[in-house]
């Protein structure tokens, strides 16, 4: 881990709570994977064990085993098995037994599929979706290689809110991501959503790799350009020797201030900032929630989000 020491205002508490163990033990029971306990995450105790609602978790489909190794990514990689045909209704199926009424999927990348896995993604969102539609999912998908054919199966199959995550500036893609992956590819396949249906887009940018201001300006002018509607923000964390090392720990006024960037002077829907913000976030899907649930304006999402997170 980073000899640097961890400030204050990145200390969370541990997981914990009845509902923790319930989504947990929900989980085991079929198979399932989230995100949350693969990559490690540090709001891990406070989604799933929620707050005045039922809690989140971000399901991860596909297995728990990446094709691409990315040095800040805690997913293992390598060793991928077939896929199971079971896992859409075993997923929708948990959705209910947990009681969610937002949905976050995301996967693991399989660039060992033809279609890199684009069409397993798609049917469990039509699974969540046969079974109750009100309940609004939210997607986090990988590039797919940049083929506009896979991501059409994901435009498709009708989420709410689709997701691809940027990670870092143009200049530090390599070493953060894998060779694979590029900062022109991200910008295209959210760009395609945005063209090609009325789905809302959310991308999230990691601080504290060595990236310079001018260049996270850039970056969320870039992503403006190919109208992204939500950006998170949030600190990278070491997850393990392993991984790259933390460049430093960023004051949460700076985040306030680049969430002031991206809302007031570019244009973002919604901006998500903070040290512990992740791309899979409450802060984000309490907007979503509030914009097409409850069919509240921007200002007054803004506000109802920013209320329920602090």
């Amino acid at each position: 881990m980073s000899s640097r020491r961890k400030p204050d205002w990145l200390k969370m508490r541990p997981p914990a709570g009845q509902r923790f163990t319930e989504i947990k033990q929900t989980l085991r029971d079929r198979n399932l994977h989230t995100v949350c306990e693969e990559a490690n995450c540090p709001n891990l105790g406070e989604c799933w064990s929620g707050r005045d609602g039922p809690g989140t978790a971000t399901f991860m489909l596909m297995g728990d085993r990446c094709s691409r190794g990315c040095n800040f990514c805690d997913v293992q990689t390598g060793g991928m098995e077939p896929l199971d045909p079971d896992e859409p209704a075993n997923v929708a199926e948990a959705v209910a037994d947990i009681g969610l009424d937002y949905v976050v999927l995301t996967s693991v990348d399989r660039d060992d599929l033809p279609d890199q896995g684009a069409a397993h993604f798609a049917e469990t969102i039509r699974e969540i979706k046969q079974r109750d539609s009100s309940i609004l999912v939210e997607v986090l998908i990988p590039d797919f290689q940049g083929r506009p054919d896979c991501v059409r199966q994901i435009i498709e199959a009708e989420p709410d809110v689709v997701a691809h995550n940027i990670e870092t500036v143009e200049r530090l893609q390599w070493p953060v991501r894998d060779r694979r992956a590029r900062y022109d590819q991200s910008l295209s396949v959210l760009e395609q959503v945005e063209a090609e249906s009325d789905i809302y887009t959310k991308t999230s940018i990691m601080l504290g790799l060595g990236e310079y201001d001018h260049e996270i300006y850039q970056t969320l002018s870039d992503l403006r350009e190919a109208d992204v509607d939500i950006v998170t923000l949030g600190q990278y964390l070491q997850p393990s020797r392993s991984h790259l090392d933390v460049f430093e720990y960023v004051h949460p006024d700076s985040f306030e201030t680049w969430r002031r960037v991206a809302e007031d002077e570019l244009g973002f829907l919604y901006c998500a900032s903070g040290p512990m913000v992740r791309s899979s976030y409450k802060a984000g899907e309490l907007f979503v929630d509030a914009l097409l649930r409850d069919g509240k304006g921007v200002e007054q999402a803004r506000v109802e989000a920013r209320a329920a997170s602090n």
